[in-house]
């Protein structure tokens, strides 16, 4: 028995326990939590420090606002960032279709059309943009390339500090993939949002009817 004790302490110093092993992943991940809002942080900062970017983000809002009927299209991440800036105008009362659904209608020169694209190059997006363009609609631009097919079609663009997609050289972001300009929409969207929240005068309450109840 005493032998079996031993072995047993023994294995215990070495296999570290299943709460050990849980808390050293969990701070990996609260690390790489830290590290991605950190990043996010410096691209708010680097918009801040740029007359012209601030400049853009407001006829950005403002170009929303002005529209009949706001579009919205990216693809991928962006694309589902964007539709989570679609949702967030509709219970602010706009009217807003996302770009691909059966139900979108025709886009007219009292409409906007959002657009999302790292590269600025993704062909669905710029096709969309020149029709949009062609019909007089307002082409409203995120991306991380101002010199881009699709910029050169933007009546406003943003042109957000962050990777591209197949920016593998870790100097503007740590992360995979495009995952900061992604971030870095969603984030837009929201400011936008409550920018024009805040303008309305509405309330949380006058908001919360719009909200699906079909769920």
């Amino acid at each position: 028995m005493p032998r079996t004790e031993t072995a047993r302490t023994e294995t215990d110093k070495a296999e570290p326990s299943r709460t050990e092993t849980a808390g050293a992943a969990t701070s990996a991940v609260l690390a790489n939590v830290q590290s991605i809002l950190a990043e996010n942080t410096t691209v708010a900062g680097r918009l801040a420090a740029d007359a012209g970017a601030a400049a853009s983000l407001d006829a950005l809002a403002a170009g929303i606002a002005a529209a009949d009927r706001v579009f919205v299209l990216g693809a991928g991440r962006s694309g589902l960032a964007l539709r989570m800036t679609a949702m967030r105008l509709m219970h602010l009362g706009l009217v807003v279709h996302v770009v691909g659904d059966v139900t979108t209608p025709a886009i007219t020169a009292q409409d906007a059309l959002l657009a999302a694209s790292g590269s600025g190059s993704t062909a669905g997006i710029v096709r969309a943009a020149e029709t949009a363009h062609a019909a007089g609609a307002s082409v409203l631009v995120l991306t991380t390339a101002p010199e881009s097919p699709l910029a050169d079609l933007a009546d406003v663009t943003v042109v957000l500090p962050a990777a591209q997609k197949q920016d593998h050289g870790g100097t503007l972001s740590a992360q995979y993939s495009g995952a900061l300009f992604e971030q870095s929409v969603l984030v837009v969207g929201d400011a936008v949002f409550h920018t024009l929240w805040q303008a309305s005068g509405a309330t949380a309450d006058d908001l919360w009817p719009r909200h699906a109840n079909l769920e």
